[in-house]
């Protein structure tokens, strides 16, 4: 059961299309890549979830992969509300897991259809705008610019897996790096690395679905990746796992410490929302922060 195996689905919103791939049965999930990535990012966790028995629906963000590049807008709020229409769409209460700007637009929706969210998964998150100086903000919008700015994004993408690459790493820069060369889509992508992750932070306090937050010891896009970390999982009072050695896609990286949390915490998650069993603590959880 594979991703790359499965149909292209579409959910048709207000000015275009998103895809998604659908995999498995059993209660939903749906996972959501981070900018200037598509949903195969999710080629080891989403079989198996739907190995576990659930039901996993990944999708690609506005303007990237399989989607269209015809929205007006491609910021966090607009993605999490494709995140709620795609739950609304498919029937279920997701639990929704977002990578990077995806985690980001999961707490949006969590706040804003929190009947919707039995539960959060944050990889490598973003959820509130990263301090830095307006000159190295300049920078990076001139960085991203054509004609280098394919080149460097290309670049930069390899430095978020630090320690190691799978065996299909390369065909996933390969589609990375071919899907923003498809019209309309290096335009999108920086549309939205325009955006500012401030509306999500103001709704922090309205996220009340129970969280696990994984990170990468070694993530390159924050100065200490263990504080942010910490940080999120209080002010969202949930769960912490570190994977050591990890970048910005540790469940793509070292997919066999976050495939069982994930997959465990999900479970969990699913019966407390049906009632089985009683709330999630830090003394339920089979495992804690790693490393």
């Amino acid at each position: 059961m594979s991703i790359a195996a499965t149909d292209t689905l579409y959910l048709t919103r207000p000015s275009g299309r998103i895809a998604y791939s659908l995999l498995g049965e059993g209660p939903l999930v749906i996972c959501l890549p981070g900018m200037g990535d598509v949903r195969s990012v999710y080629r080891f966790l989403a079989p198996a979830l739907a190995n576990a028995g659930f039901r996993v629906a990944a999708m690609d963000l506005r303007g990237h992969g399989d989607s269209d590049t015809t929205f007006n807008v491609y910021d966090d709020v607009a993605a999490g509300g494709d995140l709620i229409a795609l739950a609304e769409h498919l029937d279920g209460r997701a639990v929704l897991i977002g990578n990077s700007m995806g985690a980001a637009a999961a707490c949006w929706a969590a706040a804003e259809a929190p009947e919707s969210t039995a539960g959060l998964v944050l990889l490598g998150p973003f959820v509130r705008e990263p301090k830095a100086n307006p000159f190295a903000k300049l920078m990076l919008r001139l960085a991203l610019l054509r004609p280098w700015g394919p080149a460097v994004w290309k670049a930069y993408f390899r430095r978020l897996y630090p320690t190691r690459r799978d065996a299909e790493y390369e065909a996933h820069l390969a589609e990375v790096a071919a899907n923003l060369r498809k019209p309309g889509h290096w335009d999108a992508f920086y549309e939205t690395t325009q955006t500012s992750h401030d509306p999500v932070e103001a709704r922090l306090d309205e996220v009340h679905a129970p969280t696990l937050v994984v990170m990468g010891k070694n993530d390159p896009d924050f100065p200490d990746p263990a504080i942010e970390a910490r940080w999120i999982a209080d002010r969202l009072n949930g769960q912490l796992l570190m994977v050591p050695g990890a970048g910005h896609y540790p469940q793509a990286e070292f997919p066999e410490f976050v495939l069982p949390a994930v997959v465990e915490f999900a479970r969990q998650v699913t019966l407390s929302a049906a009632g089985l069993v009683g709330v999630l603590s830090a003394v339920d959880m089979p495992y804690g922060q790693i490393g």
